[in-house]
């Protein structure tokens, strides 16, 4: 496919439909972890729900590195510069290698401390701590993993991830009860045989994407001569920092969130884990429309075609809005029964079903924010997201979300409805700023024409 050329609807939903269906399996995969752990007791739901926000924590290297490396790729690519496009490839494996051994290390140092923080201890934080270990010691492939999709995803091929979480899911299904209660030589292993099973997903899915970019003619070129650190490096850690602070931004408040609940109850821990993850299915959508909407305004941005930028922002921006019109509807009036499938505890029921109701019409202001992060990375504009992302995830959790919990003594509400006034404000701050930087874009390419 051509995104500099071929009609934009078309190219949207080619890109966006294969990563959609991913992302509902990938997040499948976190819900089939919850179902399973819910079988051991909410201590362990708990102690999940708690290690995720420290290991999400650690992965937003990983993503600013995949992010990064697939904006400069994308507008490499549309200059036309294939050699400038396979060096900043081959880069950023090397620097993801190295990345993740760090990442693990730095990990098994903090993460005792950080589960103690939330408010971990005694079995609980066997348990938590026990999972977590265990998940770092696949960094590596995850790492990996996303680093090999940013070269696929700059040329818009989104098939093979689609192919690996889709696989990766069918496989946990499988695994993880195997792992969790044992047999066929495998012991039983509780609570870690859910990050076994995911360590060893990874580890195949790292190996598959491997295989399908060497495939790709971005591969084509040397690979030894130019494995070796670079200034490429700088260059990938720039248009990443966007990406990488604004998960590290979502998992300082989803671990502030988490340590702000706990001061209340383990059931609100535990039902916040759950909701959170039902919450995501109905963004599902707004990722795959996000992903065609950073690659094709990477690439017409190399190509200096920014009027198709603004074509693919109003397609890919009504798509998601309507989506998510509809499944915040469906996420309003159904909450209860969606937490009930995952927890018989009334009490961990009756908190995630109050915290959905509010999450669902937070829909849309995620929708604008997600879209807008695409934008300005692909105009290789990353700073506006980092100061957008330290007001929304930073100041606003812990200063709005301190005050209404606890001085206003709303507990878990506050917490809840702070993240709603917090994403509204910003999403629409963020949407003003990008809509105006597009703006400049479009008048410079016409003056540059003009001339």
């Amino acid at each position: 496919m051509d995104l500099t050329n071929d009609p934009i609807p078309g190219l949207v939903r080619k890109i966006a439909v294969p990563v959609t269906v991913g992302v509902f399996f990938d997040t499948m995969y976190g819900v089939v972890d919850i179902f399973f752990a819910g079988f051991i007791s909410t201590e362990a739901l708990a102690a999940l729900s708690i290690a995720s926000p420290v290991f999400f924590f650690i992965l937003t290297i990983s993503a600013g590195i995949s992010q990064g490396s697939a904006v400069l790729i994308s507008n490499a690519l549309g200059e036309k510069d294939h050699e400038k496009a396979h060096k900043i490839c081959v880069q950023s494996i090397s620097f993801g290698f190295i990345s993740a051994i760090l990442l693990s290390l730095i990990g098994f140092l903090i993460a005792p401390t950080l589960l103690r923080t939330l408010g971990a201890s005694g079995e609980y934080l066997r348990i938590a701590l026990g999972y977590l270990n265990l998940i770092l010691c696949g960094i590596l492939f995850i790492v990996l993993q996303n680093v090999f999709n940013a070269g696929l995803r700059a040329q818009g091929n989104t098939k093979p991830i689609r192919n690996v979480w889709v696989t990766g899911c069918l496989l946990n299904c499988v695994l993880d009860p195997w792992f969790m209660f044992g047999g066929f030589g495998i012991p039983a292993m509780g609570i870690q045989g859910l990050a076994l099973a995911t360590v060893t997903i990874q580890f195949f899915g790292a190996i598959y994407m491997f295989h399908k970019l060497s495939e790709s003619s971005l591969w084509k070129g040397p690979f030894l001569a130019i494995l070796a650190p670079s200034g490429t490096y700088r260059e990938i850690m720039l248009q990443g920092l966007a990406s990488s602070f604004n998960m590290a931004s979502l998992a300082f408040a989803w671990f502030v969130a988490t340590l702000f609940i706990s001061k209340f109850s383990t059931e609100g821990v535990a039902a916040y884990g759950i909701a959170v993850r039902i919450e995501g299915f109905f963004i599902i959508p707004v990722f795959g429309l996000s992903t065609a909407l950073l690659s094709m305004t990477g690439q017409n941005n190399g190509a200096g075609k920014p009027e198709r930028i603004q074509q693919t922002l109003r397609t890919t921006m009504k798509y998601s809005l309507v989506t998510v019109a509809i499944g915040g509807l469906i996420l309003f009036f159904l909450a209860g029964p969606f937490m009930s499938i995952f927890s018989d505890d009334p009490l961990v029921i009756r908190h995630g079903e109050v915290y959905l109701r509010i999450a669902a019409f937070i829909l849309c202001a995620r929708v604008i924010h997600l879209q807008m992060i695409s934008l300005l990375q692909g105009l290789k504009k990353p700073f506006p997201v980092v100061v957008t992302c330290i007001c929304r995830y930073v100041l606003g959790t812990c200063i709005l979300g301190y005050i209404m919990a606890f001085l206003l003594n709303m507990r878990e509400l506050g917490v809840w409805w702070s993240w709603f006034i917090v994403a509204w404000s910003t999403s629409i701050i963020i949407y003003l700023h990008g809509i105006k930087v597009l703006k400049q874009t479009l008048a410079s390419s016409q003056d540059t024409t003009s001339q």
